[in-house]
């Protein structure tokens, strides 16, 4: 299925994204890393959306649905970053990713059918990302995580941007072609987030030596956005918010590979669950 296939591209994305946030918000304020990242990855788009043209069939509909969607994507992405910053992966992961069962939510207010079985097989998804996420841990994580509730709380909203910002995409994609909504959302998600810098008043610090690396994490969002974005044109859109859900055990299993965090039996066992979940919802 398409809406799968786009949510499982844009899950790889963001899962090599977070991966990188882990290694640039250590030296560089996250904010100012969340900016960059926007800049970068609307540079990288403008030429493509200038250049494919069809800017006549963005109707005003579809213009402010995309703002209203770029707007929920500060939030989201705020929260993601603060949360990513402060908390464990395994506390985070879970909870950001699960905006899915607010988006098949979203999609049966709107009247689309929702079956018994799809909602058991999100619930499914949800679960194994929290078995990836949570399960193994010690209590050194445990020690170490003083910011935990304020970790908790950023991440949830970082899960109602993403959900929000997905939804509104989706409306957007409607009444305008998917690259000129993504283009439109990123343009007001930057300018969202430079008055944000302004009122802060802070010094917004990035390190000379993440740029290159932050230039990559701006294509890969960009990217990720509009795969998902781009799914609401497909028969059954919530599915690929439902897959692209699976970034924080990419996130997770990255980590795993080259940073040396163990995976318990349990926690392979989520991996199992949660790409199981995603067959199901591909029959």
């Amino acid at each position: 299925m398409l809406s799968l296939a786009l949510g499982l591209a844009a899950a790889t994305c963001w899962g090599l994204h977070d991966f990188c946030v882990r290694f640039v918000s250590q030296r560089s304020d996250p904010l100012a890393v969340f900016l960059a990242v926007l800049g970068s990855g609307a540079l990288l788009l403008a030429p493509v959306a200038m250049f494919v043209g069809g800017w006549s069939q963005v109707t005003a509909t579809g213009a402010g649905y995309a703002a209203l969607s770029g707007l929920a994507y500060v939030l989201g992405g705020i929260g993601l970053y603060r949360a990513f910053t402060i908390g464990p992966v395994r506390l985070v992961a879970p909870i950001t990713g699960s905006f899915p069962v607010l988006s098949v939510g979203w999609a049966a207010v709107q009247g689309q059918p929702v079956s018994i079985g799809q909602w058991i097989a999100v619930l499914a998804v949800l679960a194994g990302v929290g078995l990836v996420a949570s399960s193994g841990k010690g209590h050194a994580d445990e020690a170490a995580d003083e910011g935990q509730g304020k970790a908790i709380l950023w991440a949830v909203a970082a899960s109602v941007g993403f959900a929000l910002t997905f939804a509104l995409g989706h409306l957007a994609a409607d009444h305008a072609p998917d690259l000129h909504v993504v283009m439109l959302a990123r343009i007001v998600t930057t300018l969202g987030m430079i008055g944000i810098l302004i009122v802060r008043r802070r010094p917004a610090a990035l390190h000379r030596a993440h740029l290159p690396l932050i230039a990559a994490m701006g294509g890969l969002d960009v990217l990720a956005l509009t795969c998902v974005i781009a799914a609401g044109g497909t028969a059954h859109p919530e599915y690929a918010s439902v897959a692209s859900s699976l970034f924080g055990v990419i996130t997770i299993i990255l980590c795993w590979r080259f940073l040396s965090e163990r995976m318990s039996v349990v926690q392979w066992a989520g991996v199992a669950l949660v790409f199981a979940a995603i067959g199901w919802l591909a029959r």
